[in-house]
């Protein structure tokens, strides 16, 4: 059972009449269609995004002080709000978490899995302004050396990989910081 599976849905949400899986279409996955008003009821992504913040010669990390993942190391990040464009949405949630105020340099890369609700994309931001400290969501603001990175205190998949390969490509000196 997954979280947002269609287990999870019981009623439709424009008229309340009872949800029921249907194949709609050869080759797709069942759809959850009301049985009163044939409405289609879609579990479609949700996108969030995350931010790859290089300051004095390390990365910026948040410990979170929500779950899931309460007290684990992530980059800066959340999800995107109806109306924003994605990088103001990494630019609004690097604020929130850190206090730091950025600019976008690019994205980074997009990261989604087999069987998980959210699909990420990592941009790589510049600092403009703004010291390290703890946000509203966050425990604690701090800048690791490459060497430094807590790896098995990071909860989430998108974060490792991002990590890794921000590294990876600062290793061979395949882009330049941004500092």
């Amino acid at each position: 059972m997954h979280l947002f599976g269609p287990e999870n849905y019981q009623y439709c949400p424009l008229c309340g009449g009872e949800l029921e899986p249907r194949l709609l279409k050869a080759g797709e996955p069942l759809r959850l269609v009301c049985k009163h008003c044939g409405f289609i009821f879609y579990i479609d992504p949700k996108l969030a995004v995350i931010s790859l913040v290089p300051l004095a010669g390390g990365l910026v990390l948040t410990r979170r002080a929500i779950n899931p993942g309460y007290g684990l190391w992530v980059v800066p990040g959340g999800f995107v709000d109806v109306g924003e464009t994605l990088e103001e949405a990494v630019v609004r949630e690097t604020l929130e978490e850190t206090h730091l105020r950025v600019e976008v340099v690019r994205l980074f890369n997009v990261y989604s899995y087999k069987n998980h609700r959210t699909v990420v994309a990592a941009f790589l931001t510049r600092h403009m302004g703004g010291e390290p400290a703890a946000g509203d969501e966050t425990l604690e603001t701090r800048v690791f050396g490459p060497e430094e990175i807590p790896w098995t205190e990071i909860p989430f998949r998108s974060t490792l990989d991002a990590l890794k390969e921000y590294l990876e490509l600062l290793k061979t000196g395949r882009f330049p910081q941004t500092q």
